[in-house]
């Protein structure tokens, strides 16, 4: 969708507007949102950040996607000056102003950070939003040197974007998720997160979070998604806690995920992204196969030989893990799956192991 045709949209005489779900647990849907919804989110995020009609915000996600909307609608709402260019991978490249406030995804800022002039550019942002995923430790801790501010967003198409913000920069740079006001958070029996924001959402909300409350009661942080816990023989693991150590170990794309056993129930499975290595050898898929929580890794069986640098690299990575958190089967992959905004595809990832399961 070209900024045109949403300004068109939006200025009809509907009152909805149609917007499509990321697709990163399953396919996406289209969902009719109330713009009177869209405009009060904009208003409460405006709000919080202090942003003003002499702000100049930048529009570098797509617009068909809830993100790359509000953007637009905060900027109606605030009388800011907007700055849209094409959504890609380095989205600060070729601007000549920089704004004072940007929505970008975790994998935008991760090659910003990359370049000398676009971290330069990064770090003078007033307002920096991040979404579409977790932000992991490492770059929190790179982030947290930033003299402006930088937030990490929790929030899901159905809310409108964002209901509480987590501040990565300065002194104040925290784990926990605050949530705006007017906000109402509790957790479900199943400890998922339970969210009740009436502005921007008419029904109460339950997700698929996991959450852990601040003492204060209503501060959170995610532990992960109940569909992504692995049940492994009565021990339950979360899929993002061991892509959290991994991210910062290993040297190429990766997903961590589960399939199922007949020993253990589910077992934890990790899909490395070697295409090299993959069309070398002829194959879509290296498996190797370690059953017991305790076999080292390189006793694993392989079909085919790995790289002595990948193996060298994934051996010390796995060994970091704790020992219910290491993979029981490696799978080697063309390319891991995403969505458009830049999450992994889980159905995707999913599927992809059910089709490789007769080889383990």
């Amino acid at each position: 969708m070209t900024l045109s045709e949403f300004m068109k949209e939006w200025n009809d005489d509907t009152p909805y507007i149609k917007v499509k779900t990321s697709g990163s647990t399953g396919k996406p849907k289209e969902l009719l949102v109330e713009k009177s919804r869209m405009t009060a989110s904009a208003k409460i995020t405006c709000d919080f950040l202090g942003l003003t009609s002499n702000d100049t915000a930048l529009l570098c996600l797509p617009l068909d996607y809830i993100a790359g909307k509000m953007m637009v609608v905060r900027c109606l709402e605030r009388g800011m000056k907007l700055v849209s260019v094409t959504p890609s991978a380095h989205p600060l490249k070729d601007l000549q102003e920089v704004p004072s406030f940007a929505a970008m995804v975790l994998m935008q800022v991760y090659n910003s950070m990359e370049n000398e002039e676009e971290r330069s550019k990064l770090m003078r942002i007033r307002n920096l939003i991040i979404g579409g995923g977790a932000v992991d430790s490492e770059m929190a801790n790179r982030l947290r040197s930033f003299g402006n501010a930088v937030w990490s967003t929790y929030g899901m198409t159905e809310t409108l974007s964002h209901i509480a913000l987590r501040k990565l920069s300065g002194s104040d740079a925290t784990e926990y998720y605050s949530p705006f006001e007017g906000v109402a958070l509790s957790a479900a029996d199943d400890g998922c997160l339970c969210i009740k924001a009436p502005a921007v959402c008419q029904d109460m909300l339950k997700t698929n979070d996991i959450v852990d409350f601040h003492e204060d009661g209503k501060r959170f942080r995610v532990i992960g998604r109940k569909d992504n816990v692995v049940d492994s023989g009565g021990i339950k693991i979360h899929i993002e806690e061991i892509e959290q150590v991994l991210r910062n170990k290993l040297n190429v794309d990766f997903a961590i995920s589960k399939m199922r056993d007949k020993e253990y129930g589910e077992i934890v499975v990790l899909l490395l992204a070697l295409p090299e290595f993959c069309h070398t050898n002829g194959k879509n898929i290296l498996v190797l196969s370690k059953k017991k929580p305790h076999d080292d890794i390189k006793s694993m069986k392989c079909l085919g030989l790995l790289p002595s640098s990948v193996l060298s690299n994934l051996t010390l990575a796995v060994s970091s893990l704790s020992k219910y958190w290491q993979p029981k089967v490696i799978f080697a992959v063309d390319k891991i799956p995403h969505t458009e905004t830049g999450k992994i595809a889980r159905s995707a990832v999913i599927n992809m192991i059910e089709n490789f399961n007769n080889d383990v």
